[in-house]
Order: C-alpha cells, then structure tokens, then sequence
C-alpha cells in the first residue's frame, strides 16, 4: 500500500537562540516590536512537511509517494529522495520559483519563531490526485492554500481515506472551510494549540469533531498524544528522549509513524504509541530528516 503524501517541500535555515524569547519581548510594547536574537549557530536541512513526513514514513519501511513542488533549485531535493528509495513521480517543478524556505529561530525552551517563504508551493495546486489500484491512503499536510483545498475534494472523489494535518496554515482557513475539510476527512492530526484553534473556528469542540471522522490525534508535546475516537479520549504516554536537541520535524515524524500504521491496519492508539516513539528519536536530532531508525528496536519487521 501506499500514501500520498500533499505537503511542502522545503529548504530549513536553522538557527538556535541560547536564551529564552520570553525573556527578550515585552508584552507592554507588542505594538512596536523590534527585537533581534544572536543566533551563534545555524545549518541548512532539508525540510517541508511532505518531504519530513515521506522521510520517516520512508525509514519506517512504508511507501510514501510525496505529492509536493519545488522550484528551480529543487534538483539536490529531488535526487536525495530518490537516493533513499522515495518515489518523486508526484512532484513538480516550477521553473520560475524557488523551493520554499524556513527560517527557524529555536530557544532554549523549544519555542520556535518561524518565517516563510513559500515560492514554489504556492503552485502546489498544478498536482492532482486520481485514484489508483496501489494508492490506498493519503495525508494533507500544510501546502498552498488552493492545493489543499483541492486535494481534499480529489482525495474524496478518487474514495482514498485521509488524514488531514492543518498545522501551521490553518489560520488560513474560516470555519466554513475547516468544517468541510473535516468532513471530508478520514482522520484529523494536530498538536494542542492547533486543536484549540480548529475548535474555535469550526465551533465543533474535540469530542464533537472525533465524531465525525474516524479518530482525532492531538499531540501535547512533552505529554504523549492524545487519540480521539467517537468523543472518548485515550491518553497516549510520552516515549523519554535520550536528548532534546531540536524539535523542528517532531510532529512530522510523528506523522511519518501515524500514516505506516494506518497502512498495516493497526489502531489508531497503537498508531499513536509508534508515533511518540519517532518523536522521541528524532527530538535527539538536529534537524528534521537525519535521524535514523532501527526498526527491530521498534519490533518492526526488517
């Protein structure tokens, strides 16, 4: 089996903040904001949601097939992936753009400041989905806005089951339109915050949307998942890393994990365990695709 995986491909500028942002922003002067952080290290990942979430479903020994565009200086993204063996049929090149970047500022607590530039994304709605005999399951992760309206409507069509992953475009998106990608929807993924704000848009709290999709994943962080299903909630404990060193790409992971257990039938509180697991290797990394995995660790078979 294998899933389409709707999401950005992306170049990530990292940099880390030896402080702690809170300590540098006064709430009193939000209104004329100026601030600037030393940042004494910085390196270039490869990123995006779908080349992470492809990335970790990839070393789990599932199928993704990444459905995502990259611009003019896309060809090293393109080449790495099908190095480790990640089909890139369904990614496009825009000739005229260049492959969206990140900008992530990390502080010492893990709280991130992003900036980005989406270039090439944005066209993201040039790919189509259409059903095929080998693709059983897909995922919308942050992408340009119209494609994920759209791969939404064409996963529906095509009767492929989804998941939906909003994450950071969800603002974005009124309640009208978050109430239809629910659903439309087989599942929905967010972390906590986004849970928040996708209840207060659709005006549907966590139990009424588990309800009407097949499960709800809310991730919290340093406390495990939470999986949701027909309004009761499970609690999903947390795996200890060995090191937090930066969690740029955990919940990608996280995903990566969610999407290969959808693909061998398992439960979704069993999908939940193997993805804390994944949060937990790759939070020990730096950067979002160069952790490893050893899948007999994990009681996968080889």
């Amino acid at each position: 089996m294998a899933s389409i995986i709707c999401g950005s491909l992306a170049f990530d500028t990292i940099m880390n903040f030896e402080g702690r942002f809170a300590q540098q922003i006064m709430p009193e002067q939000l209104h004329i904001l100026n601030v600037s952080f030393l940042v004494p290290s910085l390196r270039r990942d490869f990123g995006g949601c779908a080349g992470n979430i492809a990335y970790s479903l990839r070393q789990l020994g599932g199928t993704p097939l990444p459905m995502a565009t990259v611009g003019l200086d896309g060809d090293g993204y393109l080449q790495r992936m099908r190095a480790q063996g990640i089909n890139t049929e369904f990614v496009c090149t825009i000739a005229d753009a260049y492959t969206a970047q990140a900008m992530i500022i990390t502080d010492i607590d893990n709280n991130q400041i992003n900036g980005f530039h989406p270039g090439a994304m944005e066209q993201a709605w040039r790919t189509r989905i259409m059903a095929r005999s080998d693709i059983q399951l897909g995922i919308i992760a942050p992408d340009g806005r119209d494609a994920m309206v759209q791969h939404a409507e064409q996963f529906a069509a095509a009767q492929i089951p989804f998941v939906f992953d909003p994450g950071q475009q969800l603002p974005r998106f009124d309640g009208a339109e978050l109430r239809h990608f629910v659903e439309l929807s087989s599942w929905v993924a967010v972390n906590d915050y986004e849970g928040k704000m996708l209840s207060d848009r659709t005006g549907w709290d966590t139990a009424e949307i588990s309800r009407r999709v097949r499960g709800l994943i809310v991730t919290i962080g340093a406390e495990g998942s939470e999986v949701w299903i027909s309004g009761e909630k499970t609690h999903v404990p947390a795996v200890k890393a060995m090191a937090v060193v930066d969690p740029t790409g955990c919940g990608d992971a996280y995903r990566g994990a969610l999407l290969y257990g959808l693909e061998q039938g398992w439960s979704l509180q069993r999908c939940a365990e193997l993805g804390n697991r994944l949060g937990s290797i790759k939070i020990a990394q730096r950067g979002p695709q160069n952790y490893s995995i050893d899948r007999a660790s994990l009681g996968l078979s080889a």
